[in-house]
């Protein structure tokens, strides 16, 4: 079962950036498309960005990140990036790196491999 680690989580003001880091065990059919997604407290997850390790093509949520946020890959280092840019206090989540062979239901959530999170907390 392949694993997921977040890393990069932590506290910034507002109009700050961070760059959380999700390294995967191994490179795998089940890593083809990874995403990252955010849960605010007493609020639903939902989906950030994803892409396709094999051709690096990017989805955004462009409803939650209005162009401030990047998602890039390193393959040599099995690590995929999220660049936070411009954040703002509704920002403030756990961030969960995911995977799955497809990214076709991305934005549902519809991945089968989850990472344990990492906490970003944006003050104003």
């Amino acid at each position: 079962q392949v694993q997921l680690v977040e890393s990069g989580g932590g506290s910034v003001q507002a109009g700050g950036s961070l760059r959380l880091s999700c390294a995967a065990s191994e490179y795998t059919d089940s890593t083809t498309c990874m995403a990252w997604f955010r849960q605010a407290p007493g609020k639903e997850r939902e989906g950030v960005a994803a892409i396709y390790r094999r051709g690096g093509v990017t989805f955004y949520n462009a409803d939650a990140v209005s162009g401030r946020f990047t998602i890039s890959q390193d393959n040599a280092e099995n690590t995929v990036y999220l660049q936070m840019n411009s954040l703002k206090p509704e920002d403030t989540a756990t961030y969960y790196c995911a995977a799955d062979r497809d990214c076709s239901g991305w934005r549902l959530g519809y991945l089968e491999v989850w990472g344990q999170g990492t906490l970003v907390t944006v003050s104003s």
